[in-house]
């Protein structure tokens, strides 16, 4: 935009320049030329009354002498005498003797004039004052070269103003632009400063009020899902209690294991949605949990503001948990995973969220006794973690990736587990496996190198991941 508002201003202030140019251009070139020819004119004229009073050549000579250009100051007297050297042509030097009529015209070399005055005894003697083609453009060149430096300066100048106008206009456009992609990639604080013209100070206004309302609609949204899930606390304590009635059987230590793990995730959930919003997406730029909740961050990395997990330990634990409910309802669970690190850039929350929305899949969409296997794989780059089953498979892959739009299923699972992977640039891949049943593969690309850390004397280590454990 900017170089189009420098070259709009370049453009149209060069046309108006040339339509100036051109005419005044031509009008000083023909103001010289008129000056220089009556000049001339002014000179014969002048020689005209020493004419009257005498002819002798000395006299002629001297008189001449006293105006300017004298050099070209010819006087044909009537004895075909001519004092100086004529450049006018034969023919219209006789016209002018003969016909007594004053002749002004262009010659080859410059411009003539011929003044004819009559003397005593009816004689004719011709004033000749040649201007050379010199005398006729002295001075144009110099205009001309001063009238186009002004018209040079007053296109730069009109680019200089249109560029420093644009740069403001643009300057306020990619702000904005800005501000939208950072707000698009889920930092939720991005505001811009209105400035610019009128109508973007206006867009910047209302992009404002947008974000603004967009954090409370979204805050709103997570205060709703909080307490929704404390709904979830008096069913729950029903169980705990029945559970306690239950005391002395054989399941009873499972049911209240089972009620314990779900007591400690419907408190993570509400802890997790009274935090405030995330500045990124899932995984990346999470406020610290830390300041809100007193919890420490999950992720293992080295900083908070980076999650770092190792993938294999968190599948580990969470198949563990899946397994007792697996073995109530008679499914045969088997667990493969690889010896490798399996650092991945996601906090331990979001892997075990993957995990339980595919393991939990298989729960919902296969009967009980159906067999299903978890495997965690180490490639070049990436870490593979597949869920498959002896079930009925996924009919419609494509489908089951939108939410709410699989016949019996809100598809939220399936989309939390695209959606982690793509945060760490991995895919997910749905189709039929081995088992005969569905084959869900989810690649997460694997978290760079962790930074080298100081020693006490400012030597180097390597950092080491450690498999966390509860």
């Amino acid at each position: 935009m900017r170089r189009s508002l420098a070259g709009v201003a370049l453009a149209v202030t060069s046309m108006v320049a040339l339509s100036f140019l051109i005419p005044l251009g031509a009008l000083v070139m023909s103001l010289v030329k008129e000056q220089s020819v009556t000049a001339a004119e002014q000179r014969a004229a002048a020689l005209a009354p020493v004419l009257t009073l005498t002819t002798d050549p000395s006299a002629l000579r001297e008189s001449a002498a006293g105006l300017d250009a004298a050099e070209h100051l010819v006087i044909h007297l009537p004895d075909a005498q001519s004092l100086g050297d004529s450049q006018a042509p034969v023919k219209l030097l006789e016209r002018a003797q003969q016909g007594r009529e004053s002749i002004s015209q262009k010659t080859p070399g410059g411009w003539i004039c011929l003044q004819p005055v009559v003397l005593p005894g009816d004689r004719v003697a011709v004033i000749e004052n040649f201007v050379p083609d010199e005398e006729l453009t002295r001075g144009v060149k110099a205009s001309w070269a001063v009238m186009l430096l002004l018209a040079v300066g007053l296109v730069g100048g009109s680019v200089l103003v249109a560029d420093r106008l644009g740069a403001k206009v643009v300057r306020s456009s990619k702000k904005l632009a800005q501000a939208s992609h950072t707000l698009g990639q889920g930092n939720l604080d991005t505001r811009v400063e209105p400035m610019g013209p009128k109508e973007l100070r206006d867009a910047g206004v209302a992009f404002n009020a947008m974000a603004h309302r967009m954090t409370e609609l979204l805050a709103i949204e997570r205060e709703l899902v909080a307490d929704l899930s404390h709904r979830l606390r008096t069913p729950l304590t029903a169980l705990h209690l029945a559970s306690e009635r239950m005391a002395g059987t054989p399941e009873s230590a499972r049911v209240e294991a089972a009620v314990h793990a779900l007591e400690s995730e419907l408190q993570a959930i509400i802890t997790t949605a009274r935090t405030p919003l995330a500045v990124g997406p899932m995984g990346h730029g999470l406020r610290s949990a830390e300041t809100n909740t007193g919890r420490k961050p999950t992720g293992t990395g080295p900083s908070s503001e980076c999650p770092r997990s190792e993938a294999a330990e968190v599948v580990r634990r969470r198949t563990a948990f899946w397994s007792v409910l697996a073995e109530q309802q008679d499914r045969p669970c088997s667990l493969d995973l690889t010896q490798e690190p399996t650092a991945v850039s996601l906090s331990d929350d979001d892997i075990a969220a993957v995990v339980d929305a595919l393991i939990g899949n298989v729960f919902s969409h296969t009967p009980p006794g159906t067999a299903f296997g978890v495997r965690v794989a180490r490639t070049a780059q990436a870490v593979e973690l597949v869920v498959e089953d002896s079930g009925p498979g996924i009919p419609e892959p494509d489908r089951a990736l939108s939410r709410g739009s699989s016949t019996g299923s809100s598809g939220l699972g399936l989309d939390i587990a695209r959606r982690a992977a793509a945060v760490t640039g991995g895919t997910m891949r749905i189709a039929h496996g081995p088992r005969g049943g569905a084959h869900i593969t989810v690649v997460f690309a694997l978290a760079p190198p962790a930074p080298p850390e100081r020693g006490p004397r400012g030597s180097r280590r390597r950092a080491r991941w450690w498999p966390r454990t509860r």
